[in-house]
């Protein structure tokens, strides 16, 4: 397996030990987190570059970048050899207690990134870092941030986003489904608006923050209006809130720009980051403008935000080489220009897409039809994810080291299956 290969199977899919493995797992893992029938899952056993390997030695191509976190390839040796440095000297540190140097080098670098390369009107900001474990922690991080800056505890979200499950990221997530057995513990602080639809006034007296993602990730790929962040940002500047921006899924060169934001040339209050930062570590961050950050009161020798693992050293140094090989090797211009080579290959009248960079979706007229099509990929090799409100959307978000060929390769399977 090279990572540029296109699929090899030796079994059916699932193989007899991928299926052997799916019923162990579901003997001792809640039934409600593996969906597990005789024709799904597959097993992972290794992978690298754009493919995966499962357990009986079959070869996929991953049009998924296992949810978008594997943007610079699995198995990327500048990442794999950071580990292995940093593993060899420090597992864990007192993140809040006794920092490691990686933490700070990670935070400098996060900034720079963001707030140290955006310009605010006509003024540059610096910026500082809140550091956490997982997206929907991020998340909680930022609407933490946001009530201690303005002392309203009200959000507008919109219909359509995933902020996280988490009980303050499942507040600003719309979807029912993950609502629903929850929603008498819910703190019901959010508004859900319309996606792409700038609001005309403040639903409610205690809103203090908007939190968007630039485009719906989960929500199927909906790449909004061009006027629709432009105009949040004047909305926020107007009624003196902070806008959070959500860039977990579509940030570190998913959509063709470091962050999706700058599409649209936005600067937010606060940006939360995940996913594709590591190259397979769960380390997220809220990073945000020092006005606001500044907010938080001085430690006093406890931190009222953190948690054990904040900052772990293993996460910090693969994320420091994850982003110095997007950068290196130009991997934002990859996603935009093999996004676009993408786009151009499905533009035909028997689908419906849209995205930008390697994050793409594909529309279908309904779930079960969307369902079958990408059942069917995954028996010849191909692995898939559904999303959208309506299941009914294929999303595409390939690891940025996709070739050419390969891509050609799933274009051609989407177009057998779909006939």
């Amino acid at each position: 397996m090279t990572g540029r290969d296109l699929p090899r199977l030796v079994t059916r899919v699932p193989g007899p030990l991928s299926r052997r493995f799916a019923r162990k797992l579901r003997a001792v893992e809640c039934h409600n987190t593996t969906y597990v029938d005789r024709r799904w899952p597959i097993l992972w056993a290794k992978a690298l570059g754009s493919n995966v390997q499962d357990v009986d030695g079959n070869t996929f191509l991953d049009m998924t970048a296992a949810f978008a976190v594997m943007g610079v390839g699995h198995g990327n040796r500048r990442v794999v050899n950071a580990l292995r440095t940093q593993s060899a000297c420090l597992l864990h540190g007192m993140g809040d207690v006794h920092p490691h140097a990686r933490k700070v080098r990670l935070a400098e670098r996060l900034v720079a990134l963001t707030f140290g390369r955006w310009r605010a009107g006509s003024r540059r900001s610096s910026g500082k870092v809140i550091f956490t474990n997982s997206g929907f922690e991020a998340v909680e991080a930022a609407i933490k941030t946001a009530v201690i800056h303005t002392g309203r505890p009200g959000v507008i979200a919109f219909k359509g986003a995933y902020h996280g499950l988490g009980y303050g990221a499942l507040d600003a997530t719309s979807r029912r489904d993950f609502r629903a057995p929850f929603e008498r513990q819910l703190g019901h602080f959010t508004v859900h608006l319309p996606f792409g639809r700038v609001p005309s006034r403040l639903p409610r007296r205690d809103i203090g923050a908007v939190l968007v993602e630039p485009i719906l990730g989960r929500g199927g790929i909906v790449v909004p209006p061009d006027e629709f962040l432009p105009g949040l940002r004047r909305f926020c500047d107007q009624h003196d809130l902070v806008l959070i921006a959500d860039e977990i899924f579509t940030g570190f060169g998913r959509t063709g720009k470091w962050f999706a934001c700058e599409h649209w040339r936005v600067v937010p209050d606060l940006i939360c980051v995940g996913k594709g930062m590591t190259g397979g570590f769960p380390i997220s961050a809220c990073v945000g403008r020092s006005e606001v950050m500044d907010s938080w009161p001085e430690s006093t020798g406890e931190a009222i935000h953190t948690s054990t693992f904040l900052g772990n050293p293993l996460g910090c140094a693969m994320a420091l080489a994850a982003i110095q090989e997007i950068q290196t090797r130009g991997m934002v211009a990859a996603s935009a220009r093999l996004g676009a080579f993408l786009l151009d290959r499905l533009r035909e009248p028997r689908f419906s897409v849209r995205g930008k960079g390697l994050m793409i979706g594909v529309e279908f007229p309904t779930a079960a039809e969307c369902a079958r099509v990408l059942r069917s990929l995954l028996q010849r090799g191909v692995i898939v994810l559904g999303g959208g409100d309506r299941h009914n959307v294929l999303t595409l978000t390939p690891p940025f080291v996709i070739t050419e060929r390969q891509l050609e390769f799933f274009v051609h399977q989407l177009r057998a299956v779909s006939a």
